[in-house]
């Protein structure tokens, strides 16, 4: 399991495909804010509420300069389902080898129900305009968690 990320490292570059299987690199947002958030799994009802929440505040994210990117470890295929099926309209990358998800330090150790197993945790984090971490939210919960995020950064 890789480190937390804290303010002021840079963020570790990416490029994953897309819903479409076109790949997105975080350098394609340079000059921007870009809000990525990580989440278990499309299609699961805690992480179809947390991307319905960003898209529905899509416009008010990105009228105040933050371009908004989900990372799981689905395939292409999957969050193309999950688009559709829930009308999303935030960027959903897919990382199905878990290298940007570890590198984020969004994937280790996790608890439930007493027991120990390694999967992604629900984390978001904040990259600048020049690509440095501006804040690292882990173990974030799905609802109300994008409410909190607009009130912290004064939108």
């Amino acid at each position: 399991m890789s480190e937390r990320l804290q303010p002021g490292d840079t963020a570790p570059a990416f490029t994953l495909p897309d819903a479409d299987g076109n790949e997105v690199s975080l350098s394609d947002h340079k000059g921007r804010k870009v809000i990525v958030y990580f989440y278990p799994a499309a299609l699961t009802p805690g992480c179809t509420k947390q991307a319905c929440d960003f898209t529905d505040n899509l416009e008010l994210l990105t009228g105040a300069g933050y371009d908004v990117i989900g990372i799981s470890p689905d395939k292409p295929e999957k969050l193309a389902k999950f688009r559709e099926a829930e009308s999303l309209k935030v960027t959903l990358l897919a990382n199905p080898d878990k290298k940007v998800l570890d590198a984020y330090g969004a994937f280790g150790e996790k608890k439930n129900y007493g027991k120990t197993y390694m999967g992604v945790i629900r984390s978001t984090i904040v990259v600048d305009e020049d690509g440095k971490v501006e804040r690292a939210l882990y173990n974030v919960r799905a609802t109300g968690h994008v409410a909190k995020i607009i009130k912290d950064l004064g939108i």
